[in-house]
């Protein structure tokens, strides 16, 4: 799924991805070998300024160093923003091509998002039809009657933000060559990496980023739900040290570190999203009939085996971390191959990032 091309892109045999988290930035560096592609080397670096937005020039220092923790193998670099920098919906819309569903969307925000967008750049992504056993789902009648539709995901982000990210990295020596909004990373990197899940099963993908948390619903390979709540790591761990009258740092040693003395303390942290979560999973069951069974979490608290029992408990679903860097060949230098096992989870947008550019 890529989104809003700076040009019209190639397939490039070195791939970089740069995950533009809020405190922490987590890039990739993917090589193309054959049919396959290689992990090389990842980064995760401290964001400069994570409680403000980065000026232009902060972030065109910010990308430089990132580039070089990468080994600036190529200036083509894919951006992946988040949730506060892109909108992204599923709607349907005329059976017209995505140009024109730009056009639409530019003049007519409000009808099909349900909010103003002004000065917003859009793109589309038109979903394929949905095969079932090896033929194409027939049409909806009530659908096809009058004009056709077509189910597609949109997204929309200010034209100054995505001028800033492209004259961000010319200024470094770079080309952004794709912004990409980064709720698609951990889907595109989920397919790869668990392709019999994706394809025959109904599950929920969530990502816990540092302020917010995604929850994307997949059947059998299809996107049906997309939710973003506004609980993150952040928030896991400034209540864990309020609480407990630790420092942050000590606070998020500890969440991560699965200390048995302070889980009655971090459980009323998790309750929340777990309460949220949880909402957005009975909205899909009531409405299909139909339990989620399965819940897949990546993000830097899924390292936290308590808080994937906590969640499991909360949502009444099996809660299990994956690696979204499972499906790629190993490439990676001495410190960072002892490491990947580790920090996978937290690289699902990065990687999915890379693939969205990539393909």
């Amino acid at each position: 799924m890529p989104f809003l091309n700076s040009f019209s892109r190639k397939k490039r045999d070195q791939i970089i991805a740069i995950d533009l988290g809020s405190r922490t930035t987590k890039a990739v560096h993917l090589e193309r070998r054959g049919n396959s592609l290689a992990l090389c080397r990842y980064a995760l670096l401290d964001a400069p300024i994570y409680e403000k937005k980065m000026s232009p020039e902060l972030l065109s220092e910010h990308l430089r160093s990132v580039v070089e923790a990468l080994g600036n193998p190529t200036p083509y670099v894919t951006l992946a923003i988040g949730f506060d920098d892109a909108t992204v919906r599923q709607i349907e819309m005329p059976h017209i091509p995505v140009g024109e569903m730009r056009m639409v969307l530019k003049n007519n925000p409000k009808g099909y998002l349900q909010q103003e967008l002004l000065n917003h750049v859009y793109d589309c992504y038109i979903f394929p039809p949905r095969a079932t056993n090896g033929a194409t789902k027939p049409a909806d009648p009530l659908k096809t009657a009058g004009i056709p539709k077509l189910k597609v995901l949109v997204t929309a982000s200010r034209q100054q933000l995505v001028s800033d990210f492209q004259m961000a990295a010319k200024n470094a020596g770079l080309i952004a060559d794709c912004i990409v909004p980064g709720m698609i990373g951990p889907l595109n990197a989920f397919e790869m990496s668990q392709a019999e899940v994706f394809e025959n099963e109904l599950v929920a993908l969530v990502d816990i980023g540092f302020k917010h948390t995604s929850v994307c619903i997949l059947d059998h390979g299809e996107l049906v739900l997309t939710r973003v709540v506004n609980i993150g790591g952040d928030k896991l761990t400034t209540g864990l040290a309020e609480a407990m009258n630790i420092s942050y740092g000590e606070a998020e040693g500890i969440k991560v570190g699965m200390a048995p003395e302070v889980q009655p303390v971090l459980e009323l942290q998790v309750l929340p999203l777990g309460r949220e979560l949880r909402a957005s999973l009975d909205f899909f069951e009531h409405q299909q009939d139909r339990p989620i069974a399965q819940v897949f979490v990546s993000g830097g608290s899924a390292r936290s085996e308590m808080i994937l029992q906590m969640l499991h408990a909360e949502l009444i679903a099996e809660c299990q971390t994956w690696n979204p860097t499972a499906f790629l060949q190993q490439a990676l230098p001495g410190q960072q191959a002892v490491e990947i096992d580790h920090v996978g989870s937290q690289l699902g947008v990065a990687v999915g990032a890379a693939l969205a550019a990539g393909n």
